[in-house]
């Protein structure tokens, strides 16, 4: 289709439903030709239900220095729901790219969606561009193609654009330094419900658990290539909002449980504030600790990552959330109650890494891994790993109703670790990669590679070659020229 090239303000274009090819993102252009050092921020509004998808623009504004890679501008990983494009006004050139996930397309998934509208505060973020920029937002089809949702034009030098710098809402420090941040992956974890007085736990907990994510390959062999940054907020009481307790407050990026009434999954919606907070630091992945007791947490591709800092399980919960958040990690658990809807006829093949349809098993996604002389699909004691584990999800509702402390939890998790550690360990392809079936939420239809992973239970059995593979992939990206 042809591209919108008049220099306009910001003009919104309809939706177009036509997929491009992938010649146009094939070569990587030039940093120094098509941008300053510096990050333009478009917010907008995306909102839908009842069968219907909007998008407005919110504001686009500066948003602090850029420290994104310089050389690895094009994505080339085929991650994510969506994907946006920054194009050249003049040359209809892709200058940079990136795929992504957010809430609303969470939202998508659960019933709420057909009976409501409901509206998400959303960001794309890419370098400053020194002339108009097309920025085309694409959502992905069932057969893993792309189709253009939502399209504007940005003049950097519009008096709609904001090129001022926010005035740091809290104050930045290093818990490990390696390199200027465009030659680093940078992540940023912030504190959410510590008050003042609280600031030196969240520097204790954040140092605990990221050491924890650092244990665990491939980020242990390549802690080199990051830089982790932490970022004070101090709140006016201590701990978050958790609606099933009673229990409310009102902290600087509106951290809560209980997303989409699922008591353990723990986000903000408050996008801006978020980005706001964030822009005072170099930063491409964002883990926001949480300071509370009870067990949660929640990740979504290149948006954010939580997680609870006291509960027992609180080293799990920060490295799975991350491998959601930094890499589009799968959930590959199936028997845990979840928001979304289920039970599905048919699966499209996932555009998540780490888990197949296998609608062709002579070409699963990961087969280079896979040795000849394993069966697709791969046999596993199925039937008496969801029974121990449906029994551990029927006594930890039961403890839930009686009100039990995060410490009688903390005990039954550790219970069902062990007894799963044991069994799954002893199955004959454990250790192999291969096809088993039960992941994403679904019982049937869907495989993960591995018999365990840290994508599937609370074992410490670390992350799969799969998912390593992935992790790397993204430490690429931003890390390598």
């Amino acid at each position: 289709m042809m591209r919108v090239r008049a220099c306009l303000l910001l003009v919104v274009v309809v939706a177009v439903f036509a997929a491009r090819g992938d010649a146009v993102i094939a070569r990587q252009p030039g940093f120094d030709a098509w941008f300053l050092d510096k990050t333009m921020r478009v917010d907008y509004v995306h909102s839908g239900g009842l069968g219907q998808e909007i998008f407005a623009l919110d504001q686009v504004v500066s948003d602090g220095p850029w420290a994104g890679s310089r050389t690895r501008l094009v994505d080339d990983l085929d991650l994510g729901k969506y994907r946006f494009e920054v194009i050249d006004g003049r040359t209809n050139e892709v200058l940079y790219s990136r795929g992504f996930a957010s809430i609303y397309g969470e939202w998508e998934t659960t019933p709420e969606y057909r009976e409501v509208h409901r509206s998400f505060h959303e960001s794309l973020r890419f370098p400053w561009p020194k002339a108009p920029v097309q920025v085309v937002l694409e959502g992905r089809n069932a057969d893993n193609s792309f189709r253009e949702l939502w399209s504007i034009v940005v003049d950097p030098a519009s008096r709609f654009v904001n090129p001022a710098d926010r005035e740091p809402a809290g104050e930045v420090w290093p818990l490990f330094e390696n390199g200027p941040p465009a030659e680093k992956v940078d992540l940023l974890v912030i504190g959410e419900g510590y008050t003042a007085a609280e600031i030196p736990k969240f520097h204790a907990d954040a140092t605990r658990l990221v050491n924890a994510l650092f244990e665990e390959e491939p980020f242990r062999s390549r802690r080199s290539d990051f830089n982790v940054w932490g970022l004070d907020l101090p709140s006016a009481e201590s701990g978050v909002t958790r609606p099933r307790a009673g229990e409310f407050r009102r902290t600087p990026l509106s951290a809560q449980y209980n997303i989409f009434d699922s008591e353990r999954y723990v986000l903000t919606y408050d996008n801006r504030a978020l980005r706001d907070a964030a822009s005072a630091a170099p930063y491409e992945f964002i883990e926001i600790l949480v300071n509370d007791e009870q067990y949660g947490g929640g990740g979504i591709f290149n948006f954010q990552a939580t997680a609870a800092a006291d509960t027992g399980f609180a080293e799990y919960v920060f490295i799975h959330e991350f491998g959601h958040h930094f890499a589009g990690l799968a959930d590959e658990y199936y028997t845990s109650d979840v928001a979304y809807e289920t039970g599905a006829a048919f699966h499209p093949e996932p555009w998540e890494p780490n888990v197949t349809a296998l609608h062709d098993p002579e070409r699963v996604k990961w087969g280079d891994l896979i040795e000849p002389d394993t069966p697709v699909p791969t046999p596993w004691d199925k039937a008496a790993f969801e029974a121990g584990s449906v029994e551990a999800q029927r006594r930890r509702g039961a403890l839930r109703a009686e009100g039990a402390a995060e410490t009688v939890m903390d005990r039954l998790f550790t219970e069902q670790l062990e007894r799963e550690t044991a069994l799954l360990g002893g199955m004959r392809y454990a250790g192999r990669v291969g096809a088993f079936e039960g992941a994403s939420y679904e019982p049937t239809g869907l495989y993960r590679s591995e018999v365990d992973c840290i994508m599937f239970t609370r074992n410490p059995v670390g992350f799969c070659r799969v998912c390593r593979r992935a992790i790397e992939n993204v430490i690429d990206q931003y890390a390598r020229p």
